[in-house]
């Protein structure tokens, strides 16, 4: 009764029930509601709801009202996006000051709804300090690279790409194709002979360094090629498409522990990762500045942890990578999650079902590539393609819908997204 916010309540005549003495009043009071706003329990949350606010919420969820959530969905994990069974699902979340984790991580975002961040005056120089950034245009478009008029192609980077098979040619295709429309001003493809036959007549833009092949892949003698040519490029790609295998193990292994650090950044994919997983603490044998590039299955492997583990809490287990690998991560999937070894990190905004398509990660990691290439940080690089990649997605979901859009339709939409955000005011 000595609640000063409640007594403010009571004074502009705020008609107030106890739940708790009787749980058939919040009925009462929920029938022929227009909207229900939730604000009972927020980011402090952290044992399991029961009792009366369980019945206050289940009730709530049945009334079919609208719902606004302060802060969060009561019942939703702030940092995790965990849910209790009795959570609500919101249609509209009040974020205060800035948005949370757990509104843009799965279950939580589902029971977010739209969400809206409100300032609340927070100071500016706390809210920049935070290491957690929620990627939006802004952010990207100030760190998109300069393309100055005068420039060559050596001006915007060079980016040398080691990928493809022969089972798995078009991943060699889409991911220096996905460098160039990331703005790279040269990606040379370095694969089998083979390859180069599956991919050139609709990659005509890309040159090409011959790599010895065995069994329809890579050889692992064809890792001095790659290495000799490396100090030619500005970022270097390695893995879509390469397979698996004794082979392709040894060449994956020969290429990074060969890499000293005046190497330029490199940006691990798919086989890959897959094939760097088989080597023994390998980030204390590759000196290079990396990206990497795991969906959860690739990033169980890596880890030796369960992907159920890693899904329960991505942020952490995409920042615990960082930090113990020294490198960049970026953990695919559902508002990807970009971390670096200094513990920053970023969130796409986006889900979109559309991207679990074959070969749109290739994509993305093209595009990494490519703002390495043209100078950008490997944190930086990583966000800005993430965030680029899933932007072009959501623009051909709007045609597509959720399902049939194919990774090369991705192509010629990055860059008018790029051109979409330098138009932003």
């Amino acid at each position: 009764e000595d609640d000063a916010n409640l007594r403010q309540l009571v004074e502009r005549n705020v008609i107030l029930r106890q739940a708790q003495d009787d749980p058939s009043i919040v009925g009462d009071a929920l029938d022929g509601a227009d909207a229900i706003v939730d604000a009972v329990l927020g980011t402090g949350r952290a044992r399991p709801i029961e009792g009366a606010l369980a019945d206050a919420l289940d009730r709530a969820a049945a009334c079919g009202a609208p719902i606004y959530a302060v802060d969060l969905p009561t019942g939703v994990g702030c940092d995790t996006g965990a849910v209790d069974p009795h959570a609500l699902r919101a249609d509209v979340t009040i974020a205060l000051g800035c948005s949370k984790v757990g509104l843009h991580t799965l279950p939580g975002a589902e029971y977010a709804g739209r969400v809206d961040v409100v300032d609340i005056g927070l100071p500016k120089d706390a809210v920049d300090a935070l290491p957690t950034e929620l990627l939006n245009p802004r952010w990207v478009r100030d760190r998109l690279p300069a393309r100055p008029s005068g420039g060559n192609k050596g001006t915007f980077g060079r980016v040398l790409v080691v990928a493809g098979s022969e089972r798995y040619a078009g991943a060699a295709r889409l991911a220096s194709l996905g460098a160039l429309r990331a703005g790279a001003g040269l990606v040379t493809l370095a694969c089998t002979e083979r390859v180069q036959q599956l991919v050139a007549p609709n990659a005509s833009e890309v040159p090409y360094l011959p790599l010895a092949d065995r069994d329809g892949a890579i050889a692992a003698e064809a890792a001095g090629a790659v290495a000799s040519a490396v100090a030619s490029y500005d970022a270097l790609l390695i893995g879509p498409g390469l397979a698996q295998g004794r082979g392709q193990e040894a060449f994956v292994r020969q290429v990074l522990c060969s890499l000293g650090e005046g190497a330029p950044p490199v940006v691990i994919d798919a086989d890959g990762l897959n094939n760097l997983a088989k080597l023994p603490r390998w980030w204390e044998r590759v000196a290079a500045r990396c990206v990497l590039t795991p969906h959860p299955g690739e990033h169980s492997r890596l880890t030796r942890t369960s992907i159920d583990a890693i899904q329960r809490d991505r942020l952490s287990s995409a920042r615990d990578a960082a930090r113990g690998w020294e490198q960049v991560v970026v953990l695919k999937g559902a508002y990807t999650v970009i971390a670096s070894p200094d513990g920053r990190a970023g969130v796409s905004p986006y889900a979109n079902p559309a991207l679990a398509s074959a070969g749109t990660g290739d994509v993305l990691a093209g595009a990494i590539a490519g703002l390495l290439a043209q100078g950008l940080s490997p944190f930086d690089a990583a966000c800005c393609s993430v965030y680029l990649h899933a932007a072009a997605a959501e623009g051909l979901r709007a045609d597509t819908g959720d399902a049939g859009m194919l990774a090369g339709d991705l192509l010629p939409e990055l860059p008018r997204t790029v051109r979409e955000l330098k138009g932003l005011s």
